[in-house]
């Protein structure tokens, strides 16, 4: 906590708290820029990819502006959990076939070798009858 308080008075956005005003993200979770909306509550905001690779692709992120899987710390395993648990109801809402013959895929990219593109954490789910696009 001091260390919070010491951050904000030196003018430090805390990444896990604060909503970063340069983040594409954070400007979907705050409605500055449109989405198509899957879900939604206190600490999680889901909305279709602009760009599926699957007939089902949506991702998951947190509310808070976490950037990578890199900074994740114990602190997160209650959020990231119900992520998890989450995601099987949102992929057969979405039209995913259920298991075991149906099923999904998630995918989270960590850093720029990893492949991820926006740095603020997010889990794509995709989905449906194959083939897809990429993935």
């Amino acid at each position: 906590m001091a260390i919070n308080i010491l951050a904000a008075a030196a003018g430090f956005i805390h990444p896990f708290t604060m909503h970063d005003p340069n983040c594409l993200f954070c400007k979907i979770i705050a409605g500055e820029i449109p989405s198509r909306k899957v879900y939604e509550d206190e600490e999680i905001f889901a909305f279709h990819d602009i760009h599926p690779w699957a007939p089902v692709h949506f991702l998951m992120v947190p509310k808070a502006h976490i950037p990578s899987m890199a900074q994740v710390t114990p602190e997160h395993a209650g959020l990231l959990g119900r992520m998890m648990a989450l995601a099987p109801r949102l992929a057969l809402e979405q039209g995913c076939n259920p298991y075991p013959d149906g099923g999904f895929r998630i995918v989270t990219n960590t850093g720029v070798e990893g492949g991820q593109e926006i740095h603020h954490l997010h889990i794509h789910v995709m989905g449906g009858p194959r083939p897809w696009l990429k993935g």
